[in-house]
């Protein structure tokens, strides 16, 4: 069956044909990635292909997180399959943010910014400072992800994240950065900038309140931990 054309499938099995018929939610997660890929090669057809290539990256989760060279590592991808899938993976987490902003959260624990904002940075491969601007009942207002790169304080510069919150008339601000290696627990880097921060905000208006450290589904608050 892996060879079989698509269009010589019974047309309820078909998966363009089964999303018009039953809705988008009837397909499995194989088809809809046929839909966005479109077309197999001579030995799979495009089912199979979707089906390979989720086994191959352990699961949505590793479709997520896959970069171009791992996922084109896969038999029977090139470069525009890859960069299919990669674009999908950035419309997920741009459509996150844009939900979450949509809903106006209000942000009252250190847990409440962690439950949104794990949802895309666990897949994150590099190190991303993003910035949290919120109104004066702590509401996020806005979101940016003002640095990427291993972070240290000759290039976390107060005045691009400040700049960012004056924009947006932030009342207060929460930064949070992930861990790649999954281990949230801060380094000295991370301490000394969270120091330096508060000292800039206090000076500015703007509060920091906390800066968030993501690691592999879980946390570290440095003002849970008595840094700020």
């Amino acid at each position: 069956m892996s060879n079989v054309k698509v269009i010589d499938m019974p047309e309820e099995e078909r998966p363009v044909e089964k999303l018009l018929i039953s809705g988008p939610e009837s397909l499995n997660n194989a088809e809809l990635l046929a839909i966005i890929l479109r077309t197999g090669t001579k030995e799979e057809n495009i089912i199979t292909l979707s089906n390979r290539i989720i086994s191959e990256l352990d699961g949505l989760e590793g479709l997520l997180d896959a970069g171009i060279e791992e996922i084109t590592k896969i038999k029977g991808i090139k470069n525009k399959k890859a960069s299919q899938i990669l674009a999908v993976g950035e419309l997920v987490r741009r459509i996150s943010k844009a939900a979450l902003l949509k809903e106006r959260d209000k942000i009252s624990s250190p847990n409440d910014i962690a439950k949104i904002l794990m949802k895309d940075m666990v897949f994150l491969k590099q190190e991303v400072l993003r910035l949290v601007m919120l109104d004066t009942k702590n509401n996020i207002i806005g979101l940016k992800d003002v640095f990427v790169g291993s972070l240290n304080t000759s290039i976390v510069h107060p005045r691009e994240i400040f700049k960012e919150a004056l924009k947006r008339s932030s009342s207060s601000i929460i930064v949070c950065h992930n861990h790649p290696s999954g281990d949230p627990t801060p380094s000295k880097e991370d301490i000394d900038i969270t120091i330096r921060l508060k000292e800039c905000g206090k000076i500015i208006g703007i509060d920091l309140l906390d800066h968030l450290i993501i690691g592999k589904n879980q946390y570290v608050s440095l003002k849970e931990k008595g840094i700020i």
